[in-house]
């Protein structure tokens, strides 16, 4: 099995309904679950400087790591994730 990275760009809340529909997605994966997390502050490093901003739509804010056996089979488990509005698959090189 290969180690893939899901990078989850967006959030809004979750209305109750979206939230069941998220935990039971998570639930679906938990044999294929490395660890997960989220990103609720941060700031970004500019050349001239810092600057601390509020994250927007297309900043991440979570991540899932997983295993799965190709690229192809972790890009259908990140496209089942009910809520995130846009996601990002990624190989972890060892």
């Amino acid at each position: 099995m290969k180690k893939f990275l899901i990078l989850h760009y967006g959030f809004e809340k979750p209305s109750p309904e979206e939230m069941a529909a998220w935990n039971k997605w998570f639930e679906s994966i938990a044999d294929k679950q490395l660890d997960r997390g989220g990103f609720p502050g941060g700031r970004e490093i500019f050349h001239s400087g810092t600057k601390d901003l509020p994250f927007e739509k297309d900043s991440i804010t979570g991540y899932t790591r997983i295993e799965a056996e190709d690229l192809d089979a972790a890009e259908k488990i990140a496209r089942a994730c009910p809520i995130v509005a846009s996601t990002r698959v990624y190989e972890i090189r060892e």
